[in-house]
């Protein structure tokens, strides 16, 4: 048995060879590496490599070649920043200091147009319609521009009746009635 496992190691030996010899022969020398690995099993001679007129990246000695570069990424544009809208500068004409009350009720204005509590607008009995005013609560400090485009209030003591979101701006819309500094307005 251990005379039967030596010859097949033997031959298997030799048959590892000669594939090996087959896979190194170039295209055109196959039929003459071919038949002199069969002639002599055991002595195979390597080949050596054929001169290149550049150098390869594994010769010794040699210059590398450069690794490739990875392609930058790509930079996305940057959403440009909106434009923000400049403030109208305005120059006051006037001022004073009276109590304001607020309206919501569906309604057409002195103007003409239909009152609507979500803008910001105002009435007041004299000032020309289409007026700016800056309505200032001075109980919290807060301010509001407003367009007059209605006439009112007519209670005693009060001047201006704010929409209601123009009272919600100025956080009064708790109170009904609150003292107020107002400037009337005029671009420049």
């Amino acid at each position: 048995m251990r005379s039967i496992l030596i010859a097949s190691g033997v031959a298997v030996a030799v048959l590892a060879a000669s594939a090996w010899a087959l896979a190194a022969v170039a295209p055109g020398d196959s039929a003459k590496k071919a038949g002199a690995s069969q002639a002599a099993p055991g002595a195979v001679t390597p080949q050596a490599d054929p001169p290149r007129a550049t150098p390869s990246r594994a010769s010794r000695g040699g210059t590398r070649s450069p690794e490739p570069t990875p392609e930058p990424a790509r930079k996305t544009a940057a959403p440009k920043p909106k434009p923000k809208k400049k403030k109208p500068a305005y120059r006051v004409l006037r001022s004073g200091s009276c109590e304001a009350s607020y309206y919501w009720q569906g309604q057409m204005t002195a103007s003409g147009e239909r009152f609507d509590p979500s803008e910001l607008t105002a009435a007041h009995k004299t000032l020309p319609m289409g007026s700016k005013v800056r309505v200032t609560n001075k109980n919290n400090g807060r301010s509001v521009t407003v367009r007059i485009n209605d006439r009112g209030p007519y209670a005693g003591g009060r001047c201006l009746d704010l929409s209601r979101a123009a009272m919600k701006k100025v956080g009064g819309t708790g109170a009904g009635v609150i003292p107020v500094r107002y400037q009337v307005l005029k671009r420049t």
